[in-house]
């Protein structure tokens, strides 16, 4: 089947321009971009914006019922099930890719690949690893460890040294892990430990030159302190996570490995935050645009809920990078991050069908999500989250 979408107009991610175009989906490919174009159903796009389909780089798709709840008192099982509406809500805003920051396994991953359930493609991260008493180290001074995510598909994430550090990395290669995810920090949401440094540099090399052994994987770092930030910029980690508190010394080493910037401004930039979190953040966004440190979305949700996570797009904006720039950094450079430009994040002939159409022709962030009237995964159509799920 090949759907011409046509009437609209196609937002070009890498200039940030809008032009009036007709698209043609083939498969699950874009066949063609221009006009005088014909398919064989026709998708009427007038007044609205095709854009391409959303990413993700930071989201947990399996916590929602277990960040803030009773993790101890719910079946293992409800964690990966409870993936399954998520994932569907993220597909019907238009967030048609994601990587994983842990919590989902390779199972989800493959059930979603074989169509089991509706959802965006997963890339999985599974375990926050990091050394003892790192926020994946789950442990109470009455019980010990209590690992409620582990399982055979979910392995151990603590290490200490070197070795054991590549050790870590191999147990999350050996259960399916696309990244490897690591904490320098402790948690701005705890607020504890946010500007130590919880490993050494010889402990962060290893991982990240474990990784790249291993298939040529890449590390994601969560870390809210600029130290902690600087070192996995000198490591060679692909991307620092958050980065609450940056500053010149951090970024400035962060732009001259190229490495990126996913700063998941919902952590802080909604009603619940302290101010001088909230603003702390936006100025490590400014810091970072000045330094010329590429930026990439994503949410950290559950911190807000999934029906907000278009909302990331809006605070990006706000911080700094314009409404094109958002939109590019949700497009175009988090398939750039994720290694998958090649293939996605932009509408042009030969890259992967998926789109979204937007309400308007302008490119107004401000409540994206009540604009999405379509949204195309794989060249394939998808039913829209509802208008109240959307507002929600």
């Amino acid at each position: 089947m090949r759907y011409l979408l046509t009437g609209g107009s196609v937002f070009d991610a890498a200039s940030g321009e809008v032009s009036r175009a007709d698209v043609v989906l083939d498969g699950d490919r874009i066949a063609a971009v221009g006009t005088d174009l014909d398919g064989d159903e026709a998708v009427d796009c007038t007044g609205g914006l095709l854009v391409p389909g959303f990413i993700d780089c930071h989201t947990h798709v399996g916590m929602a019922q277990t960040l803030g709840g009773d993790p101890y008192g719910l079946p293992r099982s409800a964690r990966v099930l409870s993936a399954v509406p998520v994932l569907r809500t993220l597909l019907g805003l238009g967030i048609t890719t994601v990587r994983d920051a842990w919590g989902a396994d390779a199972g989800l991953r493959l059930a979603v690949e074989r169509g089991w359930i509706d959802g965006p493609r997963v890339l999985i991260s599974l375990r926050q690893t990091g050394t003892t008493g790192s926020i994946g180290d789950h442990w109470g001074a009455g019980t010990g460890p209590v690992d409620f995510f582990g399982d055979p598909s979910m392995p151990d994430p603590i290490f200490d040294g070197p070795d054991q550090a590549r050790a870590v990395v191999r147990r999350m290669v050996r259960a399916g892990a696309d990244w490897i995810k690591l904490a320098a920090t402790g948690s701005v949401a705890a607020g504890t430990g946010v500007h130590d440094v919880q490993l050494t540099a010889e402990e962060l090399t290893a991982v990240v030159d474990e990784a790249a052994r291993q298939g040529g994987r890449r590390v994601m770092v969560h870390a809210h302190g600029a130290r902690a930030a600087e070192l996995a910029a000198r490591a060679g980690a692909a991307s620092v996570e958050h980065g609450v508190y940056l500053d010149e010394a951090a970024v400035a080493a962060m732009a001259e490995a190229g490495t990126w910037f996913v700063p998941t401004l919902s952590c802080t930039q909604e009603a619940e935050a302290p101010a001088e979190r909230a603003e702390a953040h936006r100025e490590s966004v400014r810091l970072a645009l000045a330094a010329g440190v590429p930026i990439a979305m994503g949410t950290d949700n559950p911190v807000s809920p999934h029906t907000r996570a278009l909302r990331e797009i809006h605070h990006l904006a706000e911080a700094g990078l314009g409404a094109a720039g958002a939109l590019r950094a949700s497009t175009l450079d988090a398939a750039k991050l994720l290694g998958l430009a090649a293939d996605r994040g932009e509408i042009t002939e030969r890259k992967r069908a998926d789109l979204v159409l937007l309400d308007g022709t302008g490119l107004d962030t401000e409540d994206l999500a009540s604009r999405v009237r379509a949204v195309w995964h794989d060249g394939k159509p998808v039913s829209a989250v509802s208008g109240s799920a959307r507002r929600a």
